[in-house]
């Protein structure tokens, strides 16, 4: 789901080149209107948007940057203690079987191929793929379960999926290089975070049109929903979090570490949780004041991130690391790191937490994690590049 790596840009100034390249293909680049920077032509989208994260050497060398400038806590001890008792809704038996009705599926974007792979969460089995647009990365979900949205990068799209009978039921024009597509916590709204054109689209689900177009800051990535109604957007150009109130309009920048990408709220909204890829932590967010009241070393490259059903646990894909990392949340300290496969990117919770879904980018599969344990239960083959993921709630 990482494109570019932006470090030490000043607001306006030029986008640097990407550490690395997927595409053969050098992307060209055209002036940026109002600020000089270089904007890439239609013609090399599929070039621009095949962009990726040069991990290993640079990454390293990137932390140890970050670590020697800004002095903070150390990582944790290696090796790790034992990790705490899961939380009671991981365990098995009864709870299990709730937490896994028949109809909860997860949904995978497979960037590579264009396709939404789908599984049956119960028997960690696939129940089909859907063909969505080009170069589809973050997927989000409807709370009653009865869509799914899914942000095609090249094609500058959300696609609406419609759970029962798995269909494309309508396609949204949005901005350009949409990273993600989140519901809001009533349904009423999908965020789409455009990469390329430093804004988020607004939709509205029930006639699909989209309502407001707001600018936030330079490439933004992710974007986590608050039951209040208000919006968290992390911009990973500019090194901070935009604040979108629950009448879409953009409010307070609040600074993070480097390369802010993946952000998850807690599910009473008091928490927003941000992972910051560059510096290997994660900025805890207090939405009350709108100030960060914890950073947390955890990892190399801290991308996608999820949240445990009581609040308990946080869930952080290391993709410098090839790793799941499971903090808990009222100390900051990694009590778990679970070896999944290679460039892990979204991660997704069942209902009931005691699940974890992983995506791994470059190994073409998902892993399936049983946090009690902590241990990968399942390997499941997706498709091309897996990089979003989504679980339906019900």
């Amino acid at each position: 789901m990482l494109r570019l790596l932006v470090l030490g840009r000043p607001p306006g100034g030029p986008r640097p080149a990407p550490l690395g390249v997927r595409s053969r293909a050098r992307p060209h680049l055209r002036s940026r209107p109002g600020t000089g920077g270089p904007r890439p032509r239609r013609s090399s989208l599929l070039g621009r948007f095949r962009l990726r994260l040069a991990l290993g050497s640079a990454l390293a060398v990137m932390a140890c940057t970050s670590a020697a400038a800004s002095p903070g806590p150390p990582p944790p001890p290696s090796p790790l203690p034992a990790p705490a008792p899961a939380p009671a809704s991981a365990l098995r038996g009864a709870s299990a079987a709730a937490d896994f009705p028949m109809r909860i599926v997860a949904y995978v974007a497979n960037s590579g191929s264009g396709s939404v792979s789908a599984f049956d969460v119960r028997l960690d089995k696939p129940v089909g793929t859907v063909k969505v647009g080009t170069g589809p990365t973050g997927v989000g979900v409807a709370p009653d379960g009865s869509h799914v949205y899914v942000a095609n990068g090249v094609s500058d799209t959300v696609s609406f999926i419609q759970t029962p009978g798995r269909k494309v039921v309508a396609t949204v024009p949005v901005g350009s290089y949409p990273f993600s597509a989140t519901a809001s916590r009533d349904g009423r709204r999908v965020y789409a975070a455009n990469w390329g054109s430093d804004n988020v689209t607004i939709i509205d689900t029930k006639s699909r049109k989209v309502t407001a177009t707001v600018p936030v800051g330079e490439l933004p990535h992710s974007v986590a929903t608050l039951p209040q109604g208000t919006a968290y957007v992390t911009n990973s150009g500019t090194n901070d979090v935009t604040v979108l109130s629950k009448n879409n309009r953009p409010g307070p920048r609040i600074p993070v570490g480097d390369f802010p990408s993946g952000i998850a709220a807690s599910p009473k909204g008091d928490r927003v949780y941000v992972a910051d890829t560059g510096s290997g932590g994660i900025s805890v967010i207090t939405p009350a004041t709108n100030k960060v009241t914890a950073t947390w070393a955890v990892g190399t490259a801290p991308l996608g991130v999820g949240v445990s059903p009581d609040g308990r646990w946080l869930y952080a894909t290391d993709t410098g690391a090839n790793a799941l990392l499971i903090i808990d949340t009222s100390t900051g300290r990694v009590t778990a790191r679970v070896p999944v496969g290679k460039t892990p990117q979204g991660l997704a919770v069942s209902p009931g937490g005691s699940r974890v879904w992983v995506t791994n980018e470059e190994s073409d599969t998902v892993s399936v994690i049983d946090p009690s344990l902590p241990k990968v239960r399942a390997t499941l083959r997706t498709g091309h590049h897996p990089e979003g993921i989504a679980i339906t709630p019900r």
